[in-house]
């Protein structure tokens, strides 16, 4: 029967995890998510937004140029919003639809896939979600 990690090993997975949080990330140019859950409605909700990269490699605001904030400067629409019960079904309207794709680099599907999972399993623990 498997038995489950040592703390020593959780230790060792939570650093190496922490270690590769900190790598560089060339950031979408197709944009990027915010992942939120809607206990309400029992339902996760995905907003993509549209963003440009400067010469720095930060995203900047499409209509301004302007570098966007992590802390956020006001509110921007989001170009499209989806809303599903689970990840899979999110996953499937996200990369399965019809026209241009949302995302453009596999390093980001993988992240958005990560953090869907996430997101549902708070929604099916009744618990808060905090995007990574």
């Amino acid at each position: 029967m498997p038995q489950p990690l040592s703390p020593e090993q959780q230790r060792q997975l939570a650093d190496l995890d922490a270690r590769l949080s900190q790598r560089f990330i060339a950031l979408d140019p197709a944009g990027y998510f915010l992942i939120k859950v809607d206990h309400t409605a029992a339902e996760l909700v995905v907003e993509h937004y549209g963003n440009g990269i400067d010469e720095r490699g930060l995203a900047t605001d499409p209509e301004t140029g302007e570098v966007l904030s992590c802390r956020g400067t006001g509110p921007r629409r989001p170009l499209t919003i989806w809303r599903a019960s689970s990840a899979k079904q999110l996953g499937i309207q996200l990369t399965e639809t019809e026209g241009t794709l949302p995302l453009s680099r596999l390093d980001h599907a993988l992240y958005l896939g990560r953090e869907l999972q996430r997101a549902e399993h708070c929604l099916l623990a009744g618990l808060d979600y905090i995007q990574d």
